[in-house]
């Protein structure tokens, strides 16, 4: 079977990183020895479970990925970087043809999105890889659909936890919000409760000292107006496991999507799922 060539961007970061160890443990994927890094990456390759890498820093991408692309052929790109350079990196991957799946949060979605519409490539954007957690967030979409103004009165608090590199607010916690003012709840994305402090999640939300370093954990708390009814939310992530196997669904996802002649189209994980 020939495997599907995957470049994984954002090494040698975290998330970026746990992807890239799963891509080499799947038998349907190849892992491209090439990654697009930021500016101030100092090391010029990254060593993945023996596996060697190269670090491209945005100065020089432009004059290597046409030599990526002859040694390479045919691959998808998963986009695993920061906040900052996320509108960047999508004109890159359309100026030069790239299929990709952006799973870093940030920047401007709008434009993000134009980006991809405007060209001749397809791509999968989710603030969230976990299929799970999407799931959920289906259902509140329906729910805020079929049900509008369910909570209104209510008053709602949201608090979100990852790892202290983490710099922006959770793309996740940001969508709900769109689903509880649906609902009913007038409340702004600013009023999300961004926990970065360790020491606040070890002793307070008592999340495990060994995940202090990658976790998601969010809890979205609805008040009745006279305090005699309470609704909760809560969906916590240790680890970043559980996001390989919705990136691997999306890039699989794609690839059908291309090979049916796709292009110029945005797709989000919500049409993963449902594989259409």
């Amino acid at each position: 079977m020939n495997r599907l060539k995957v470049m994984i961007n954002g090494l040698p970061g975290q998330v970026a990183g746990s992807i890239a160890n799963h891509v080499l443990a799947d038998d349907r994927f190849e892992l491209v020895p090439f990654s697009f890094t930021g500016p101030d990456i100092a090391d010029s390759t990254c060593l993945m479970d023996g596996f060697s890498v190269r670090l491209v820093r945005p100065d020089v991408r432009d004059d290597e990925i046409q030599k990526i692309k002859q040694a390479e052929g045919f691959f998808i790109t998963v986009d695993f970087t920061l906040p900052a350079a996320v509108n960047d990196n999508a004109e890159f991957y359309c100026r030069h043809n790239l299929p990709f799946v952006m799973g870093t949060t940030g920047g401007d979605r709008e434009q993000l999105e134009q980006s991809v519409l405007s060209s001749s490539i397809s791509a999968v954007i989710a603030p969230n890889m976990a299929k799970q957690i999407v799931g959920f967030q289906a259902m509140m979409a329906y729910a805020a659909e079929n049900f509008p103004g369910l909570f209104a009165g209510y008053r709602l608090e949201i608090r979100e936890s990852h790892q202290q590199t983490k710099v922006d607010t959770s793309g996740t916690a940001k969508a709900m919000v769109r689903y509880f003012n649906k609902l009913g709840i007038d409340f702004g994305e600013n009023q999300i409760i961004k926990i970065r402090d360790p020491e606040i999640q070890q002793k307070e939300l008592k999340i495990p000292e060994a995940y202090l370093g990658g976790h998601a954990w969010h809890t979205y708390t609805l008040d009745a107006p006279d305090k005699t009814a309470q609704f909760s939310f809560s969906h916590n992530i240790n680890g970043r496991d559980i996001y390989s196997q919705g990136t691997f669904d999306a890039v699989l996802f794609l690839q059908k999507k291309i090979n049916a002649g796709s292009a110029g189209s945005v797709y989000t994980m919500i049409d993963v799922l449902k594989g259409g």
